[in-house]
């Protein structure tokens, strides 16, 4: 397990945004962590990182307790991050906003670090064609690309992505999931935030769906598409209700 979280709890003043929050992550595997507006799914990525401090709980990377761990820090041992809306710096070009993802690292002018660079490109060919283009000129697709491969050259162990697939096309979405089913299969850990569900469990091997703060459900995701807490989240009880009586 690269990445464990137990009973993690979050406030925002004297607001419980957070509330016991466990599951973890293997080397390898696409987890989905969904839910609907307001669920705590942002909030959780945002803990993970070291944006927002720990209330209660812990959080292991790769078996190191990295609770109370800046979050620069928690950069160099191995987590990375896509936010969600991208984030690209639109007037630098797209291989200068790759290479700021690995602001900490040392080894630029080593022959890693150009391994490292082809394999963005290889995964997303569209960048290496526009490599000298500025990012805030591309596509939404196009600098979701950006910020994947960005907080690639961080060489993460554990990669937490953000929403990938908002406000982008049908066929590019696929395009983008297809990249991340790529990243997991070379062994890193994925957690994929998604409020499209059906999204976020097609490509994912397990899920866990939150709701005010809490999760709801944790297992395959296979069984969360038809898990009646995972619905609830989603739907609502009213809904739900039509939904099992056939209405």
């Amino acid at each position: 397990m690269l990445l464990e979280v137990e009973g993690l709890c979050v406030n925002y003043g004297h607001i419980e945004a957070l509330r016991d929050v466990s599951f973890g992550v293997e080397e390898g595997t696409i987890v989905a962590l969904i839910g609907a507006n307001g669920a705590g799914k942002t909030t959780t990525l945002k803990t993970l990182s070291g944006l927002r401090p720990v209330r209660a709980g812990s959080i292991l990377l790769n078996g190191k307790d990295i609770t109370r761990t800046p979050a620069h820090q928690r950069v160099k041992l191995g987590l990375s991050q896509s936010p969600e809306g991208r984030g690209c710096f639109p007037g630098m070009t797209v291989r200068e906003n790759l290479e700021m993802g690995g602001f900490a690292r040392r080894d630029q002018r080593t022959a890693a670090w150009k391994q490292d660079l082809d394999r963005v490109f290889d995964l997303f060919p569209r960048l290496r064609e526009r490599e000298k283009q500025a990012a805030g000129s591309m596509s939404g697709g196009e600098q979701q690309m950006v910020a994947m491969g960005r907080a690639l050259m961080a060489r993460p162990k554990v990669l937490l992505l953000d929403e990938p697939s908002m406000g982008l096309a049908p066929t590019m979405v696929d395009s983008v999931l297809g990249a991340v089913r790529d990243i997991a299969d070379s062994g890193i850990a994925v957690l994929l935030v998604e409020q499209n569900a059906e999204v976020g469990l097609e490509v994912a091997d397990e899920g866990v769906a939150m709701a005010r703060g809490e999760v709801v459900f944790s297992g395959p995701a296979a069984q969360a598409r038809s898990n009646s807490s995972v619905l609830l989240a989603f739907l609502g009880e009213a809904a739900l209700a039509g939904r099992e009586s056939g209405g």
